[in-house]
């Protein structure tokens, strides 16, 4: 009988079952599966059968077709019975990812287990401890082994708990887990063992061990490897040895001999866990409760009936066309494109800005010509005139659900719901006309551009072309945040852009003194004020205390919706802001 892994985020199974091999006296060959690897698998079941142990396959979604091989091959032992040659020892464990390809057979004739990560500073440390051996605590006999491992400890169970905060806690969800512990820790006790006598830590290799090459190796992106840096910035330095020494109110560094005195220090550790711990704001508890039930609910909505009601009451197709009827009277208008054209040409049709607007207004000009076409034919279907393609059953489904069609996600934007799609997309309709056929912003709304980063670019093109003599690529971007909103700016900057609707999350901004400042409680979004974004020749102007601020599109803080980086002046150091995940963000719905 096949053992099989369903894998999880940030818990991988194999060191524990190498563990209860060695337990239990016993071999265990790993293998992991990918391309090619096939041979050596069918080499190891084949010895193994004979002369006994366990053999390990990891990562077998990977290896699909050599696993439909392996259920025939444990049908024709179960077939021969006891005639089959089999050592009492053999055994096969299976580790995968869940696939919609994975043999049914073999499911079906396993024993199915997961390994879920523990939830909570409590609960992780509680994991790392319990898998500990005493050898392991008494490996090195230097005062500065076992707070270094019981840091290292919590850093891994800090960094797996961010997760659960969704883009606040990491931009892209990393998959930690206990080999990366245990390398760092087999780091430390090498680190150890090569130092001279009567000479401390290299805090400096240290943090670059854990920052950059234990966990940092598997992070991708560089705010997240920022923010990995940064916590080893701030915890791992002479301090940690110091009794006085907190990594926050009540979580201190454990140095004890024996694996029970920590397990009972452990226990008597706080059941729930503030925010603060992992370096956010008290909001962040909100943030991750509200991510929580949204996800229950969409569940919930995934799975309701999706027929006609029956009785008196309105039906679910005669609710939608009454839907779509409303929006449709509200579409603007398809661009007339040579109109478009000849504004352009009076206005200046080689500057970078109106360059720029005329391929916005290509974008919008597609968006709007697929809504309205999507909504007449969804009208035409309900009525049974035409029939109910695939694309028309999905925008059905999706707006009786009150969420967007999936052809209109392609080429347009992300939204929660399908109202603010909408008015999103009249809002863009609205800018866009007024630049074209009226004048140029004083104001621009950052949020309702397809390419921010290309209007940033157009901006610092006219800046370079107004100056004889600079390059393009020796000119930076500079910013300052002003104190006023947008309707109090009457008339645009000699130079550069002025802009609004930026929200900084996971912090609040004080108007007064023009300051990053801790967030209001239950207040997760405060509206920034207008700020003016410009360009200069390579200046190199240093602020201190300005915290450099990610800007993107939307909530979720992928490379796809970064747009660029803000200079947010604070009198807190910016390692604070970082821990807190704070940026700007273009839009919250």
């Amino acid at each position: 009988m096949p053992m099989v892994c369903f894998l999880s985020l940030g818990s991988d199974p194999s060191s524990n079952i190498e563990l209860l091999a060695k337990k239990n006296e016993l071999k265990c060959h790993p293998i992991s599966m990918g391309q090619g690897q096939e041979i050596h698998a069918r080499k190891l079941i084949s010895f193994c059968l004979e002369d006994g142990g366990w053999v390990l396959l990891q990562n077998c979604h990977l290896g699909l077709e050599y696993m439909a091989e392996l259920t025939i091959q444990l049908l024709e032992l179960e077939r021969i019975g006891k005639e089959a040659i089999v050592s009492p020892n053999f055994r096969i464990w299976i580790t995968t990812e869940p696939h919609p390809k994975f043999p049914i057979t073999l499911l079906q004739m396993s024993l199915k287990y997961t390994n879920e990560p523990p939830a909570g500073i409590r609960a992780g440390l509680k994991r790392t401890y319990t898998n500990l051996s005493q050898d392991f605590l008494d490996y090195s006999q230097s005062p500065f082994y076992l707070p270094l491992v019981y840091s290292i400890s919590f850093l891994h169970t800090v960094v797996q708990e961010r997760r659960k905060f969704g883009p606040l806690g990491w931009n892209i969800p990393y998959e930690f887990n206990s080999s990366d512990w245990y390398a760092s820790c087999l780091f430390v006790q090498n680190h150890l063992d090569d130092l001279e006598q009567g000479k401390g830590i290299s805090w400096v290799t240290v943090r670059y061990m854990l920052g950059e090459v234990q966990y940092g190796g598997r992070v991708t992106d560089d705010y997240d490897k920022r923010l990995l840096n940064t916590f080893t910035r701030v915890w791992f330095h002479d301090a940690l040895f110091e009794e006085t020494f907190q990594f926050f109110k009540g979580y201190k560094v454990y140095s004890y001999k024996e694996q029970e005195a920590y397990l009972s220090a452990i226990d008597e550790m706080f059941n729930v866990d503030p925010p603060q711990v992992y370096g956010f704001h008290s909001n962040a508890e909100i943030t991750y409760q509200t991510n929580t039930m949204k996800n229950i609910l969409e569940e919930i909505m995934g799975i309701q009936p999706k027929e006609s009601s029956a009785g008196t009451g309105e039906s679910r197709e005669d609710r939608v066309a009454r839907q779509v009827k409303e929006m449709l009277s509200k579409t603007p208008l398809a661009f007339d494109l040579f109109d478009v054209k000849q504004h352009l040409i009076a206005m200046g049709a080689t500057s970078s800005m109106n360059i720029f607007l005329r391929q916005e207004i290509d974008r919008m000009q597609r968006i709007i010509i697929l809504v309205r076409t999507i909504f007449k034919d969804l009208l035409l279907a309900v009525e049974g005139t035409i029939i109910m393609s695939e694309n028309l059953r999905d925008a059905l489904d999706n707006i009786f659900n009150a969420r967007v069609p999936t052809v209109f996600k392609r080429g347009s934007w992300v939204s929660s719901s399908l109202g603010f799609w909408f008015s999103e997309l009249l809002e863009r309709h609205t800018q866009f006309y007024n630049w074209c056929f009226g004048s140029r912003p004083v104001v621009f709304w950052m949020s309702g551009f397809f390419n921010p980063q290309g209007f940033l670019t157009a901006m610092r093109q006219e800046v370079a072309r107004a100056h004889q003599g600079w390059a393009l690529d020796q000119v930076t971007m500079h910013n300052d945040v002003l104190k006023v909103g947008p309707e109090e700016c009457k008339k645009p900057p000699k130079e550069g852009v002025f802009v609004y609707g930026l929200f900084v999350d996971g912090a609040g901004w004080d108007r007064r003194t023009s300051r990053l400042v801790e967030a209001t409680n239950k207040v997760l979004f405060t509206l920034m004020p207008v700020i003016h974004i410009y360009a200069q020749f390579l200046s190199t102007t240093r602020y201190p205390k300005s915290y450099v601020c990610p800007v993107y599109k939307k909530i979720n803080r992928t490379d796809l919706n970064y747009i660029c980086a803000l200079l947010l002046q604070s009198y807190k150091p910016p390692d604070h802001w970082t821990l807190r995940g704070v940026a700007l963000l273009c839009d919250v719905k």
